[in-house]
């Protein structure tokens, strides 16, 4: 009698890895076919017809671009777009005029955060700790836990509001040394923002803690229209504090290129030859992860910023995207306003940028994707750019029901 042999499978042990919770809401989305459906879960733009939008500026700078080959960029990626990036970001810095930036260009905004937090393991005796907000992007704590950092949280939000008391309370507890994640502008998930009286105080707290800050800067520009108004706490923590710090750009949402994945990490440092050491780091972390990045987008970026007609047209288009999603949340406090919506829904107008944090429960929620074929994220995070002038009262009539009628 023969004996067979069992073979046993390495993955054999691992339990199956929960869904990604924002990736399954557009899952679900596609498989409805409710021809009213509306997705507002899906942190990309969308046109008045809930259609993807290619901004004007990106396709002149398409339109501009000379034959090229397709060969590997380098490691640290295309030099005319670190450049122009560069000077965006820092313009009318000491670290700009002092030559004492790092710069590498990323997968977008989630690759620099990676190679950043990656670079200070190097840089840095392996600070063992990192910040981030509660609530914050759901791939934070993901990324930076396998990475190998404990991650702590500052609590951030209460009532539909910055939390600032709680924010600074925790910040002042912080382990010294140890990298902090800031959201530049248009918090992800709940588009509340400190004043910049409170960006002060928190810098001044960071400084004095020694705490290394990190800008996750998805929405600069596409926030308020002005690139440099949203980049504003960046170069105040540069020039009035003089602290060194890290900023992950990402150009997805400000120009579109979203499926490019164009971003870059970049160190603001306070010495010339320090800036050259964390070039050399990061050079080392891209080549030990993707070793170069990809080049399409990278030149489709550079003519963006590099042509001034076309630069001109970016920042009309940065103000047609940012002016609509403010109208959408204007349309959407009116409606729930005209139904007398129970609750108080003012949080809708008083947040900024592409997300709204609404506060309704799980339950709720679940309520609006059965019954109303809404679709969001289950912390209750919507896409203002979902919404239009086409859905945005059956939007609030579904919302209305819910409130009313679910627990």
């Amino acid at each position: 009698m023969s004996t067979k042999c069992q073979a046993t499978s390495a993955f054999q042990a691992q339990d199956l890895a929960p869904p990604d919770v924002q990736f399954d809401v557009t899952r679900r989305f596609l498989a409805d076919n409710d021809d009213n459906k509306i997705n507002l879960g899906q942190g990309t733009y969308r046109d008045e017809n809930g259609r993807p939008w290619v901004l004007p500026s990106v396709k002149m700078a398409k339109a501009s671009l000379d034959e090229f080959n397709h060969e590997y960029l380098p490691i640290l990626g295309f030099q005319p777009f670190r450049d122009e990036a560069s000077r965006l970001l820092y313009k009318g810095t000491r670290a700009l005029n002092e030559d004492t930036i790092a710069s590498c260009q990323s997968l977008s905004g989630s690759g620099a955060l990676l190679l950043v937090t990656l670079a200070l393991k190097k840089l840095q005796s392996a600070p063992d700790t990192i910040y981030i907000t509660d609530p914050t992007w759901v791939n934070h704590h993901l990324m930076f836990s396998i990475i190998g950092y404990k991650v702590e949280i500052l609590p951030c939000y209460r009532d539909g509001a910055f939390d600032f008391d709680a924010y600074t309370a925790s910040l002042r507890q912080a382990k010294a040394g140890s990298p902090v994640v800031l959201h530049t502008c248009a918090h992800n998930p709940t588009g509340c923002d400190p004043t910049k009286e409170q960006w002060k105080l928190i810098g001044s707290i960071i400084k004095e803690n020694k705490l290394f800050p990190i800008f996750d800067s998805a929405y600069l520009g596409f926030n308020s229209g002005s690139f440099d108004e949203d980049a504003w706490p960046i170069r105040y923590f540069m020039e009035v504090l003089s602290v060194e710090l890290a900023v992950c750009l990402s150009m997805a949402k400000s120009m579109g290129l979203y499926g490019e994945r164009i971003g870059l990490v970049s160190f603001a440092t306070l010495a010339r030859e320090s800036s050259q050491i964390a070039e050399s780091v990061l050079q080392s972390v891209q080549r030990s992860t993707i070793t170069a990045p990809p080049a399409y987008g990278a030149r489709v970026a550079t003519a963006v910023l590099s042509t001034p007609s076309i630069r001109e047209q970016w920042q009309k288009d940065l103000v047609t995207m940012s002016s609509r999603i403010r109208l959408m949340r204007k349309r959407a406090y009116e409606e729930l306003v005209r139904l007398q919506t129970p609750g108080d829904w003012s949080c809708i107008i008083n947040q900024t940028g592409m997300f709204a944090f609404l506060g309704i429960s799980k339950t709720q929620i679940k309520h609006l994707e059965r019954k109303h074929h809404i679709f969001m994220v289950e912390t209750s995070r919507l896409s203002i750019a979902g919404l239009n002038e086409h859905n945005v009262r059956r939007f609030a009539e579904a919302l209305d029901e819910t409130v009313r009628h679910v627990r």
